[in-house]
């Protein structure tokens, strides 16, 4: 899809949660290959419009990616002299404004379509993050809410992988083996924010016997939280643990903020 109205790329950006950043041509002087006013989205996989190419829109997606990958929230401008330091010919100069816009949001994986597993991404889907449901029983999605991407997987391991670093992973299959084989992969990635499974203190321990057996220390251990969700949040129905997980992952990514 052909892009020319900056206002639309931002919208369908909004709607998808999609960080971006917005940059601008402030100021120029001399021979420049934009005017003033002229806009480029950057996210963090692809680029809309054009600053004019060459050196000079290389660098400032470099540098709109790295203020995404910071999380860096504030405005500033750069001025740009287009001479040989860019490799570009112009000989003029470019201030260029970059505004990130819209908060880096948590990727979520929750593994299992259970009921718990449905009332949790009810709950998520509310939140500002994005959520990727993950079930290998394809009837589990009936209700999908706005904003949730469902995923009929026959290897789930596979969307293990999928996943970017520093997200967060909920474990709640309806299958204890199938449990400890994602336990597994996502341990050995080891690059979450965070890390959870649902169960008992018995299937900690039994859990944590196995992998300890597969090679993973007492730290690596440490940072997989079952029985999972706030302590205090006390009850049985699928609600009430839910809301105890949501709970947990809203602390995790505010302190992260």
């Amino acid at each position: 899809m052909i892009y020319h109205d900056w206002i639309s790329i931002l919208g369908e950006l909004r709607a998808r949660r999609e960080p971006c950043v917005l940059l601008t041509v402030l100021e120029e002087k001399g021979s420049v290959p934009r005017d003033s006013g002229s806009k480029m989205v950057v996210t963090a996989d692809h680029s809309f419009l054009t600053i004019g190419g060459g050196h000079l829109e290389y660098q400032c997606i470099a540098q709109a990616r790295a203020m995404l990958q910071s999380g860096q929230q504030a405005p500033h401008s750069e001025h740009f002299s287009l001479g040989a330091r860019l490799g570009q010919c112009c000989g003029g100069m470019s201030t260029i404004l970059f505004e990130p816009l819209m908060q880096q949001q948590p990727q979520i994986a929750v593994f299992g379509a259970g009921h718990v597993g449905q009332a949790l991404v009810n709950l998520l889907s509310t939140l500002p993050c994005h959520v990727n449901w993950i079930d290998e029983r394809e009837g589990q999605f009936a209700q999908v809410p706005a904003g949730v991407s469902a995923c009929f997987a026959e290897d789930p391991l596979e969307q293990v992988a999928a996943m970017p670093a520093g997200s967060y992973f909920i474990v709640m299959t309806h299958h204890h083996p199938r449990d400890l084989e994602l336990c597994e992969a996502i341990l050995r990635r080891g690059d979450y924010r965070y890390f959870g499974v649902i169960g008992s203190a018995t299937k900690r321990q039994r859990f944590d016997y196995r992998l300890e057996g597969k090679g993973f220390s007492q730290q690596q251990l440490a940072t997989m939280r079952c029985p999972i969700g706030l302590a205090d949040v006390k009850g049985k129905l699928p609600a009430e643990i839910a809301v105890a997980i949501a709970g947990e992952i809203i602390a995790v990514y505010q302190r992260a903020q």
